[in-house]
């Protein structure tokens, strides 16, 4: 499946900006199931400084700084994805989740390694007692890691009710838990939270859906904006696997990954530093249209 993607970001100040500094999450990265052909960014002002690298967790990263008197901000990234489909893994043929999380503490592959440093608390995810009991509801004695994960996926998909106004990006998953109601990050958050605190590995996932489904397929909650799940280490066969709680599914073809980190705060698409600006209002737009394929010659 390819994929054009826009994303615009626009900032309106009350008072004029002298001096900006912005980090920018934007540009899809390149995975095996997943290439990025093209991504474009397209900032106004123009700034007087702009720098890519990658961070510490492999995503590309964007720097830029605007040193001019302005009154808006206006961030546009273009990208153009080719998006294929993982292989099936079934749920049952997974290990234990306690052979998992055992190999995690006491392994050191480098598949371990790297895995080990997502069963701590983060920022944006600060473990609490409460958790393990809503947690073991899913992971019983023996039971295999994916098996259990779509379970508790699809628990809190049911007992968590999806509203754009119920928290913001600094609700903590305590309040999450305990309100029931929250929007794609907080789902992602608290999925995260109940497996770090069983000792598993899980990591923040920033993207975007599809925003139109095929004919038939319900559309996907979150398809207008950045979208938010995330992924789980399920032992070195079956490797990372993604799964979206916002929703109840596995990630697919509609889902195209950004970034990943601990949580939100390690990948939040655009963030800064303003001089001034006195009042501001931010708009986002999204649309993630898929591109048909050019016609043979002759046909």
């Amino acid at each position: 499946m390819k994929y054009k993607i826009t994303h615009i970001t626009k900032y309106a100040y009350s008072e004029a900006v002298p001096v900006c500094q912005n980090v920018v999450h934007l540009a899809p990265r390149a995975l095996p199931y997943q290439m990025c052909d093209d991504f474009q960014l397209l900032i106004h002002p123009d700034p007087y400084s702009i720098s890519h690298r990658k961070d510490y967790f492999g995503n590309e990263v964007c720097f830029f700084s605007i040193d001019q008197p302005h009154t808006g901000l206006s961030v546009t990234a273009t990208s153009h994805v080719s998006v294929m489909a993982t292989p099936v893994i079934p749920p049952e043929n997974t290990p234990a989740w306690e052979s998992v999380s055992l190999a995690l503490k006491s392994e050191q592959t480098p598949a371990l390694l790297d895995a080990y440093q997502y069963i701590f608390d983060s920022p944006g995810v600060k473990v609490f007692p409460k958790l393990i009991d809503y947690a073991e509801v899913s992971f019983t004695k023996g039971r295999p890691i994916l098996e259990a994960v779509l379970d508790l996926t699809r628990r809190i998909h049911q007992d968590l009710r999806y509203d754009p106004r119920a928290t913001n990006v600094n609700t903590q998953i305590d309040e999450v838990f305990e309100q029931r109601h929250g929007v794609c990050q907080d789902f992602a958050h608290l999925q995260i939270g109940c497996l770090r605190i069983l000792g598993l590995a899980a990591r923040y996932v920033s993207g975007y859906l599809r925003t139109m489904p095929p004919p038939g397929k319900p559309r996907l909650v979150g398809a207008d904006a950045s979208h938010a799940w995330l992924s789980v280490y399920c032992g070195e066969k079956a490797g990372w696997v993604d799964v979206d709680p916002t929703n109840n599914v596995a990630a697919s073809t509609d889902h195209i990954t950004v970034a990943w980190g601990r949580d939100y705060y390690d990948v939040c698409p655009i963030q800064g530093t303003i001089v001034g600006g006195g009042e501001h209002r931010m708009t986002v737009s999204v649309d993630v249209a898929p591109e048909t394929p050019a016609t043979p010659p002759g046909k």
